[in-house]
């Protein structure tokens, strides 16, 4: 969500706010893309009945299976899209999910994901209350100018207030039913949205980036704050991130110790070195000037970070997290402002989204460009990265429902890149991108808009994937919890394997590499892949299962040497197969297999 650019105070009328954002994009469409009219006819998610909690809804190869409303202290009944009380992002550790709020946060066991149970509700007002957790800490993020040190509900009346509070609050969360705020690292710009980053090589601190996309308050607020620095100015506020570091032992001495000009010229040093904004020529965006970055996240395993920039998609090596250094940039024509980045398990894709009209705008019409707020995705070589193809939600939304692409996360199916992503009031979207030339939706849900009249912000903040369920923040609505069903694009099996994918915390901008145990369900999955793909003749994966299915039933010594032999014979397979990567996926499971004793 990107609404700094257009209020710094949270007003009343923000009803109105969004019916102005209808009529003045109503001249932002671009022509039908062929094939539009013909899928608006047949997919399902069109024409769904509108309603807050009454709202007509469709699911393919998902099964809903928790719906959970906003607590009292996180809802203005008279208002369903009041931007003061927006469910926002979300993490994870061990049974519980902690959900960002405009208006503070709540916790939920989800022990049972069928049943969560509210733990916790904390009201501490700031937006946009993207939240993070690590041990016994939670990371919030302030924006907002009402945000105060106090977690006070009164905001804040002066435009220079010691009170004010705006950057990253740290809470002690030992006592999940008492947290208290141990420390507050202020920011010129606020904290829109932050990174937890987690050195293996550092056991005593944690590091966070923070995002910053709001105006800089003024330096008589806070000291080296200078709202109208020139480029030459080294307290300019703008063109950086900070950098925080968090000693576990001491979390009340949480201070930035970096700012570092990440979109700086190589050459000239020029801190205005990336996109200056602006239009790519006839047909293309406008896209932002690069002067902050939306999200970004690391993925320590292989030394990077990707940031989504507003004008530019980067790669940041930050193998030194205080110290991380840009060493890539890409530029799309298409995108109006990138907002967020996610890497594919081994690393060698990068999706970059595009939230065009800021999260608050009807930018999925059967009249806008399939390329236009949309996914990008790109191959990685190195620190280069290739535009591979693009996704978007392919089903036609109203006028009256801001839908863009927004966060997601990876779907552990070994084998295979699958992304769970939020739309807002497009719903959500399972898409396979494993071929990124091509990516292909495999799931889906959806909801009716909130109002077939006028435009309510509404719809999925984020969906991610969490030991073996899809959790969804919804804005205006709550929390909600799906499983994934089987189907022509997904098999029991390669669900089952998804699922022996253990997380012990989930942090969305912080990626790990996900491991798979070596067992039978997995190797079955690899098999369903190459059947789907014709990987191997049909004869000979019918012979592989039936050999699979008899060392299964064995034990000991004779369990090891069958799945040795079924292995050894896969290898004198793997010159004709049509998909030998896989194959070869097949016999290391096999042998890890037989190595641990089947």
């Amino acid at each position: 969500m990107r609404l700094g650019h257009i209020f710094e105070r949270r007003g009343a009328a923000l009803g109105g706010l969004l019916l102005l954002a209808v009529a003045g994009c109503s001249a932002a469409t671009t022509g039908t893309t062929p094939g539009t009219a013909a899928r608006a006819a047949s997919d399902p998610r069109v024409g769904l009945r509108a309603g807050w909690m009454n709202a007509g809804s469709v699911a393919r190869n998902l099964s809903l299976v928790a719906a959970i409303p906003r607590p009292d202290e996180f809802v203005n009944p008279s208002d369903p899209g009041d931007f003061g009380f927006a469910n926002t992002d979300l993490a994870f550790q061990g049974n519980y999910l902690f959900l960002g709020n405009y208006n503070g946060f709540q916790v939920y066991d989800i022990s049972d994901p069928r049943n969560p149970r509210l733990r916790t509700r904390f009201v501490c007002p700031g937006g946009q209350g993207d939240v993070s957790v690590w041990g016994n800490l939670l990371i919030m993020s302030v924006e907002e100018t009402r945000g105060r040190l106090d977690c006070g509900r009164g905001g804040v009346r002066d435009s220079v207030s010691p009170e004010r509070f705006r950057g990253v609050r740290i809470f002690d969360i030992s006592d999940l039913d008492r947290p208290h705020q141990v420390a507050t690292v202020q920011t010129c710009r606020g904290s829109h949205t932050h990174t937890l980053l987690a050195d293996p090589n550092d056991r005593e601190n944690i590091y966070i980036y923070v995002s910053g996309t709001s105006m800089s308050r003024p330096e008589a607020e806070l000291a080296g704050c200078v709202r109208n620095a020139g480029l030459d100015d080294p307290n300019n506020p703008y063109f950086r991130i900070e950098v925080i570091q968090v000693p576990l032992a001491a979390p009340q001495n949480a201070r930035i110790i970096n700012m570092p000009r990440i979109f700086a010229d190589p050459q000239t040093g020029r801190i205005a070195g990336l996109w200056p904004g602006g239009s790519h020529g006839p047909g293309t965006q406008e896209t932002a000037q690069t002067n902050m970055c939306h999200d970004i996240t690391v993925y320590p395993e292989i030394g990077l970070a990707a940031g989504a920039c507003s004008g530019n998609g980067i790669l940041l090596d930050i193998r030194d997290p205080a110290n991380p250094v840009r060493v890539a940039e890409v530029i799309d024509p298409n995108f109006a402002y990138w907002h967020s980045a996610t890497f594919s398990n081994d690393g060698d894709k990068v999706i970059f989204t595009d939230e065009w009209g800021g999260g608050v705008q009807p930018r999925c019409r059967a009249t806008d460009r399939r390329e236009w707020g949309a996914d990008a995705i790109f191959r990685r070589s190195g620190h280069t990265l290739t535009l591979a193809g693009y996704f978007k939600l392919p089903a036609p939304q109203t006028a009256t429902e801001n839908c863009v692409a927004h966060n997601g996360s990876l779907i552990p199916v070994p084998g295979r890149d699958i992304m769970v992503q939020a739309w807002y009031q497009g719903g959500l979207s399972v898409f396979d991108f494993t071929d990124p030339e091509n990516p292909v939706e495999i799931a889906y849900f959806d909801r009716g808009p909130l109002s077939d009249t006028q435009l309510l912000l509404g719809g999925y903040w984020s969906t991610y994937w969490y030991n073996g369920y899809i959790y969804g923040s919804e804005i205006s609505r709550g929390l909600d919890v799906f499983e994934l069903q089987p189907s022509e694009f997904l098999t029991r099996n390669e669900i089952e394997a998804a699922k022996l994918a253990r997380f012990e915390r989930f942090n969305p901008q912080f990626q790990t590499k996900i491991t798979w145990p070596a067992t039978y369900v997995v190797v079955r999955a690899y098999l369903d892949q190459l059947e789907r793909g014709g990987g191997l003749p049909a004869e000979r994966l019918q012979a592989v299962r039936r050999e699979l299915d008899r060392a299964e039933r064995l034990e000991g010594a004779e369990q090891r040497a069958a799945l040795t032999e079924l292995a050894a014979s896969l290898e004198r397979d793997l010159p004709g197969a049509r998909d030998a990567n896989r194959v070869r996926r097949v016999i290391e499971t096999l042998r890890e297999m037989a190595k641990a004793g089947g």
